[in-house]
């Protein structure tokens, strides 16, 4: 159900209403005043008030009793909270009855006072979403071009988020990039924050006309997206671990044999320490029983390896960070965020259809409340809050944001076989497509869009 602003001539009676209502409580708290004869404006009586416009309020009560103490008390609050609700009906009411959300105001009040963001519902909204176009978006990564690569049913396109207590406030480009004004945003992590990092070019890049104003530069690891006018840079680093790793190279990194450096981030972290605002995740590429972790340097032949349980591994590699921001990041200057893990959708009978089946053909979102998909790991993210509650201790403040379960029910957002395939297919693939089906990242326009929306209020009023 979309939320419709009202129009000038709703806003204009209700304009009205709201000024007739403040007139009104001020003449009844002025003949309550007088009625139980105490003074207002510092002591002195006020003078009688004058007919109001259209109010049909007479200027004098004629038969006003003058009650002294608890009555008078007792009447001057009930004259008041029906001042305060016919004040509340008017405000919130159309010419027509109907009701609507100030937009600016409201929104922005509900994100001050912390609203839950992440809890809601999916709603198909066809002609406000999406907030870009797949085409429109010159840096688009052919990872997330769904539609280029033959993808015909677009309507995972027209889904926005709907917090259950609040709105989220829609994507705009011009104050995020007001915002970013000579100020650098950096996403770490892996092809997930770069699946996000890409949404975010999008939704800016469709609000900057002139292309000679944004340039795309490559450096190793880093990805950086300008805004001349704005002096702003957008940037992604690949390090899908956080800490060192022998899987850091950006484009060949399927290494079987996968080792980290658990106690070694500098190597990564000198290239976004002067980052405004840092958005972090790391989840996927520590989903394995076993990890392999190194005490000393890869040239060292000296080092020592060890495998340990890919969840004690994380649990180090997130130490090493938490430190990191600790004694390396301007905590007065600095915005941090952590993303939560990004549901797959492997498993079909989570569903309800095959087991051998998964995110393939799907095109509608999972209905039913509270989903969560087998691979979703909630220990591996009980780490995260843990590492975030301990800096919290030592005077840093990270937000996480958890787009998890606003994620699990969306089935039907990734790109599937709609993608450039890195290797060709062989024909046992050919023959059944749900084989090599892409259920891990998202089509863009998609989820990672709603993502940075939540990031974009979290930047912006909180």
């Amino acid at each position: 159900m979309r939320m419709v602003s009202p129009t000038s001539k709703a806003m204009h009676y209700s304009h009205f209403m709201t000024i007739n209502a403040a007139k009104i409580l001020n003449h009844l708290s002025r003949t309550q005043s007088k009625r139980t004869n105490m003074p207002l404006r510092g002591g002195e009586e006020e003078e009688e008030d004058e007919e109001f416009e259209g109010g049909g309020i007479p200027k004098k009560s004629q038969n006003g009793l003058r009650t002294w103490g608890l009555r008078g008390h007792f009447n001057s609050i009930v004259v008041f909270l029906v001042a305060v609700c016919f004040i509340l009906v008017v405000s919130l009411t159309n010419k027509n009855g109907g009701w609507y959300v100030a937009p600016a105001a409201a929104v922005k009040d509900s994100i001050a006072e912390k609203c839950d963001l992440f809890t809601g519902r999916w709603v198909y909204e066809e002609k406000a979403y999406p907030l870009y176009s797949e085409k429109g978006c010159r840096f688009m990564s052919d990872q997330s071009a769904c539609e280029k690569f033959g993808r015909v049913n677009l309507k995972h396109q027209n889904w926005r988020w709907q917090p259950n207590e609040c709105n989220l406030p829609r994507f705009n480009a011009t104050k995020l990039l007001e915002k970013l004004r000579g100020r650098r945003l950096v996403f770490v992590g892996d092809s997930l924050n770069r699946n996000q990092w890409i949404s975010m070019v999008c939704l800016l890049d469709a609000s900057i006309a002139e292309d000679d104003h944004k340039t795309m530069e490559t450096n190793g690891s880093l990805m950086s997206f300008k805004i001349k006018d704005y002096n702003a840079s957008i940037d992604f680093y690949w390090a899908p671990l956080l800490v060192e790793s022998n899987s850091d190279d950006p484009v060949h990194h399927r290494i079987p044999d996968r080792i980290v450096r658990a106690e070694s981030i500098q190597k990564h972290a000198r290239h976004w320490s002067d980052a405004d605002i840092l958005v972090f995740n790391s989840y996927l590429w520590w989903r394995r029983d076993q990890m392999k972790v190194l005490w000393g340097s890869f040239d060292d032949e000296d080092g020592i390896y060890k495998e340990i349980e890919g969840l004690r591994g994380y649990e180090l590699a997130l130490q090493t960070w938490s430190e990191w921001l600790e004694f390396h990041v301007d905590h007065q200057r600095t915005q941090l965020f952590f993303m939560s893990m990004s549901p797959t959708h492997f498993w079909g009978d989570e569903w309800g259809i095959g087991s051998d089946q998964n995110c393939y053909n799907e095109t509608e979102p999972i209905s039913r409340y509270g989903h969560r998909g087998r691979d979703s790991d909630s220990t591996m993210m009980q780490v995260v809050e843990e590492t975030i509650q301990g800096l919290k201790h030592r005077g840093v403040s990270v937000q996480m944001l958890n787009i998890t379960q606003l994620s699990e029910y969306r089935k039907d957002g990734h790109p599937s076989i709609f993608r450039k395939q890195w290797e060709p297919l062989t024909d046992e693939q050919l023959k059944n497509p749900s084989s090599y089906a892409d259920c891990i990242h998202w089509c863009l326009p998609g989820v990672p869009d709603v993502w940075n929306e939540i990031l974009y209020a979290y930047i912006l009023f909180r």
